[in-house]
């Protein structure tokens, strides 16, 4: 493990009333204590500090404590900002190392003067994520609760920070150890009948080893990846594609839900030319929304490009939101929309009912009668409400998602567990078949190796990069 010092902003750029530069590591500590002027020599031990013994003498700092004074670079003595000087000493901060936080205003001059001063005085800039990434390699966290730090940084609505900080207490990696230690179990058995085969049926009983297998092993498995499958949307948002001929209403339908002008509307039809995206919280449920340009035949080569990418971000949506017009009847680009969307889950959006007499039953054709269908006026805001509830109920079921039991794997948590799973399935047909107790034992280091991938034991530091390479420089 590197042992350098470390050191960056933690805090957003752009201005602020307080901006946060992080030291983190052996010299955080006598780094702070060379750049930091008490404002009162009393408040630090009752005695006075010339700059020199500042440099050489940091007793004077209390661990977990705010140290109020200045900043000053110690070359020319140039007082760089009045600041709130935080210092954690090891073990017990976030790294497990010295941790110093400097509190200074929060101008963007101010905080890079400060981080390059640090950075002179021997730290050295951390990369994205290196702050929760040494906590992880010191003990502190595990791996799971390490990435949990980032999908709380993300989390766009209540219930997806709610899923985060689940995750952060450890309920993951609570439910992975279970699951492993009974693995091991098995295991020790299976070695114990290879070391010893003359008692091969007293030691393990592969009939009962796998119905026990496919209680305690693959039935909780089978749920964490069902888990992501129904609520992983809560945590990275539901992408919601609007599609539809040109002046359909598209983009109003987009502002109306979004409650602001967010893409250009006019009568001309052709007027979104590109992906526009938005995100909103429908009952705590992230949806990202994107307004597309309209699909028909085209010689622009601007449009056809819009018209290629609406097709790419329609692949690649969890919903479509397509829109019909309620005062005209269907056309053939209407037909051909619906051809390159049916494969998607879908809500068909009769739109402008302002422009017609009556909100009676729209005539559809019989394929799409299928599909769940709300009446709307983009123009008016009516159906707005509605159309809300169809997106959560098709997205959520009938029944609301319990987070209160719930454990939400992330993506790499998933395609783990799921090679855990194939292993402990082919464990069990094994025992059902009465192969040897080798491969068998085979089967269950596989299924365990996959468990520690999760929990970070014995993962390559390529991933180990790969997945802290995710978080922003400071955290």
């Amino acid at each position: 493990m590197d042992n350098s010092t470390i050191a960056a902003i933690a805090t957003p750029g752009g201005r602020g009333g307080i901006g946060i530069i992080k030291i983190s590591g052996s010299q955080a500590i006598s780094i702070a204590g060379s750049i930091f002027r008490p404002h009162d020599s009393s408040y630090a031990c009752g005695h006075n500090h010339s700059p020199e013994s500042n440099e050489n003498d940091n007793g004077h700092f209390q661990s977990h404590h705010l140290n109020y004074g200045r900043i000053i670079d110690p070359e020319n003595e140039r007082v760089l900002d009045e600041v709130l000087v935080s210092v954690m000493k090891a073990p017990h901060t976030y790294t497990k190392e010295d941790v110093v936080e400097i509190n200074a205003h929060g101008g963007a001059v101010a905080l890079q003067a400060i981080l390059a001063l640090v950075l002179r005085r021997g730290a050295r800039l951390a990369e994205p994520g290196e702050f929760t990434k040494r906590a992880f390699l010191n003990g502190r966290i595990d791996l799971t609760q390490a990435e949990a730090v980032i999908d709380i940084v993300n989390a766009r609505t209540e219930k997806s920070l709610q899923i985060a900080t689940a995750q952060i207490d450890g309920q993951l990696r609570k439910q992975v150890e279970s699951i492993r230690e009974r693995l091991i179990q098995f295991l020790a058995h299976a070695e114990a009948a290879i070391d010893f085969p003359e008692d091969v049926d007293d030691i393990f009983d592969t009939h009962k080893a796998a119905i026990e297998v496919d209680k305690e092993v693959i039935d909780p498995l089978k749920r964490l990846i069902r888990n992501y499958m129904e609520a992983g949307v809560l945590r990275d948002g539901l992408k919601v594609a609007v599609v539809g001929k040109p002046n359909a209403g598209k983009s109003s339908l987009m502002n109306r839900l979004v409650q602001r002008d967010r893409a250009i509307v006019t009568s001309i039809p052709g007027t979104t030319r590109d992906v526009i995206e938005e995100t909103l919280n429908i009952k705590g449920l992230p949806v990202i929304i994107s307004d597309t340009a309209g699909l028909h035949e085209t010689d622009d080569p601007v449009e056809t490009l819009g018209i290629e990418k609406t097709l790419e971000h329609v692949n690649g949506s969890d919903l479509v939101l397509f829109l019909i017009e309620a005062h005209r009847p269907l056309t053939d680009v209407d037909y051909q929309i619906y051809e390159k969307v049916k494969s998607k889950p879908l809500i068909i959006a009769i739109n402008k009912i302002d422009l017609v007499n009556q909100n009676s039953d729209a005539v559809l054709p019989e394929p799409w009668a299928k599909y769940e269908k709300v009446y709307t006026s983009a123009l008016y805001g009516q159906g707005m409400d509605s159309l809300k509830e169809h997106i959560v109920k098709l997205t959520t079921g009938e029944n609301p998602i319990d987070l209160d039991t719930i454990i939400v794997p992330n993506l790499r948590h998933k395609v783990t567990l799921e090679r855990s799973l194939k292993a402990a399935e082919e464990m069990v047909v094994e025992m059902q078949n009465g192969t040897s107790t080798d491969l068998i034992a085979i089967h269950i280091q596989d299924a365990i190796d996959s468990l520690d991938e999760i929990l970070g034991i014995n993962l390559k530091v390529d991933v180990l990069d790969q997945i802290f390479r995710q978080f922003c420089i400071g955290k």
